[in-house]
């Protein structure tokens, strides 16, 4: 099936774009800081024992915040391929200075920085992996078990496609009751349109992603969380 061109570089790089984003993070974060924190909550650590993990496709570091609060002694590495995120990143991320350091790194190849160790404790994913196509989306996953230490964490959220029609309408049922996501989705803006293309372009089923963790080699996997279309979903590599 035809899935248009890709505008995934060109969206989260652009100027206009960060600056909408940026306008809006307070929403976002009211609307997602919930479920960063259930990924901190997931795992296996004690609240003062140090670890490293990882954020791929971290953007300006949400969950990365949420995750270096829960954990005082942790420390991260973020990556992304958008240098004015990472720099809006690194300033909102100034309160945990020396507990945190930014690699730029493209998910949509298998070139890993040299940087980034080859191992660490956890892997996290955060909105992003649904921008990746399936053929990709299964290699990393693999590549990400390849970095986790014997018994580390990988965990993702992000948005899965509905199985048919029937599940479709009833997402949208609920979705549409928020008046301005009702409005994006029918009667959005050139730009909004175009977003809302580059987001649904990759998505995929939920089963068919866990499948991939399966395949990976990843046990303990499972649907942590579920509202609709978005889910978090991991594994820990066996320990």
């Amino acid at each position: 099936m035809d899935q248009g061109t890709d505008t995934n570089a060109a969206i989260w790089k652009s100027a206009e774009t960060i600056r909408d984003r940026e306008q809006k993070s307070a929403e976002r974060t009211r609307k997602n800081a919930p479920q960063w924190r259930l990924m901190g909550e997931l795992l296996p650590f004690d609240a003062n024992e140090a670890f490293t993990f990882l954020d791929l496709g971290a953007g300006t570091g949400p969950a990365t915040r949420e995750l270096l609060d829960l954990y005082p002694r942790s420390h991260a590495i973020l990556t992304d391929f958008s240098a004015p995120m990472m720099a809006i990143g690194e300033t909102a991320l100034a309160p945990f200075a020396g507990r945190f350091e930014y690699l730029e790194f493209d998910m949509s190849t298998n070139s890993w920085p040299a940087a980034i160790p080859t191992s660490v404790d956890v892997v996290v994913t955060s909105m992003c992996v649904h921008h990746l196509p399936d053929l990709r989306k299964r290699a990393l996953f693999a590549e990400i078990f390849d970095h986790l230490v014997p018994g580390g964490w990988y965990l993702n959220y992000d948005s899965v496609s509905p199985a048919g029609p029937v599940v479709r309408d009833a997402w949208d049922r609920v979705s549409d009751l928020d008046p301005e996501s009702a409005r994006r989705r029918l009667h959005g803006t050139t730009q909004e349109r175009a977003r809302r293309a580059n987001h649904v372009r990759y998505l995929s089923p939920l089963p068919r992603q866990l499948d991939y963790l399966h395949v990976a080699g990843f046990e303990g996997v499972d649907v942590y969380w579920k509202r609709l279309d978005d889910v978090i979903y991991g594994g820990r590599r066996p320990a």
